[in-house]
């Protein structure tokens, strides 16, 4: 399966918990930034001609995506169907959507693009907590979104997060379940991870804010229990979806799928490497403009043992494991004395199959242990002859 990704990296304004690749709206680079992102297409078709005909889904994220006027979209996905890309016969189009450019003009806009899904980010419906990671939405705007964007023709994912400073257990949990009250048929929700060089986390450093890090089992543990007895299934450790509305084109990441990442420091996967053009704007201004150079991307080279552990990771963070197939791919059998560790802790279920393989996934309070569980069977695993 193969996939595209557009990133647009403008915002009205940056969270304060940002580490991403955005920068402040500046309408002066919606053209330039609209014509660049259709050369870098033009480029990677020649490199790599017929591969996005056959993408299956698209996705455009950000930054705000509906922060770039319709007409300079319109121009991209021009772009893509000039090199193969159907946009209307995709199975999935995916759009980001911030609370404050919430609206029955951008819906609409996207809804003539073909956008057949919309991620919603809310973080929190707590005003305080919005206000201390630097959110620029009210409450009364998450909600007015939420009213909005389910009444429309498109499925809708909402985005929360847990463990922020100063939150409380019941706090995040009423959280989860007034999200999950609305008609939804997906819902995320991510445990901040805090970057040092973000404005949030200079603040922790200075000792405004702290996180209680305790506070994240029962945070997490808490929202997939209230999900599932609402009929929310979790095929992703953050990701939960009524049946048969999972995301093709994040599960695709998650398989190790192929894909092709277009704009500032956006992430392709082609042909066994991972890659990425330069992250800020002006460099990647240059690099454009250059042609696209491979000398100017950031390569990510891959030895087995790295696709072995990048294998474990991706697949032990959905639900249904990593499968003796795919092990027998690797070559690998996994360690039968680390398998029954972490099974007798009741953190993993795992089937024995000749030659030690294992059918293998987590289970329980697994998923909050699941860095230390897949260190451990990538640090002592076999070769098969």
């Amino acid at each position: 399966m193969f996939c595209v990704y557009i990133h647009i990296p403008f915002c009205r304004k940056v969270c304060d918990y940002c580490d991403f690749r955005v920068i402040p709206s500046q309408k002066k680079l919606f053209s330039e930034y609209a014509d660049l992102v259709c050369k870098q297409i033009v480029c990677f078709e020649r490199r790599h001609p017929g591969l996005l005909a056959s993408a299956r889904t698209l996705y455009l994220g950000g930054g705000t995506p509906s922060e770039l006027p319709l007409p300079l979209i319109q121009k991209i996905f021009q772009c893509l169907e000039s090199v193969g890309v159907c946009v209307s016969k995709l199975s999935e189009v995916s759009m980001e959507f911030n609370p404050e450019s919430t609206n029955k003009e951008t819906l609409e806009n996207a809804l003539d693009l073909g956008v057949n899904r919309v991620s919603l980010g809310l973080q929190t419906f707590d005003a305080d907590l919005l206000c201390r990671v630097g959110r620029s939405h009210s409450v009364q705007m998450g909600l007015d979104a939420l009213e909005l964007l389910t009444t429309a023709p498109v499925q809708v994912n909402a985005d929360l997060m847990f463990d922020l400073p100063g939150q409380t257990v019941q706090s995040f949990l009423e959280d989860v379940d007034r999200l999950s009250d609305f008609p939804l048929s997906h819902i995320s929700f991510y445990g901040l991870n805090v970057s040092p060089r973000s404005r949030l986390g200079h603040r922790i450093s200075r000792g405004d804010f702290s996180i209680n890090e305790d506070l994240y089992e029962p945070m997490y543990l808490g929202g997939v229990e209230i999900l599932e007895r609402k009929g929310f299934l979790r095929y992703e450790v953050s990701n939960f979806a009524r049946e048969g509305f999972e995301s093709v084109h994040n599960r695709n990441y998650w398989d190790r799928g192929e894909y092709a990442g277009f704009g500032p420091g956006a992430h392709s996967f082609v042909q066994g490497m991972r890659y990425n053009a330069p992250e800020i704007y002006p460099r990647w201004r240059d690099y454009v403009q250059g042609g696209c150079p491979e000398s100017s991307l950031s390569v990510d080279v891959m030895d087995r043992d790295s696709v072995v552990m990048e294998t474990l990771w991706l697949s032990l963070r959905q639900s249904k494991g990593i499968s003796a197939e795919t092990l027998r791919s690797l070559g690998i059998s996994l360690d039968e004395k680390v398998c029954r560790h972490w099974a007798d802790k009741g953190f993993i279920l795992y089937e024995k199959l000749p030659n030690f393989l294992q059918n293998l996934r987590l289970v329980d309070r697994g998923w909050i242990f699941m860095d230390d569980i897949v260190t451990d069977l990538a640090n002592s695993y076999s070769n098969l002859e």
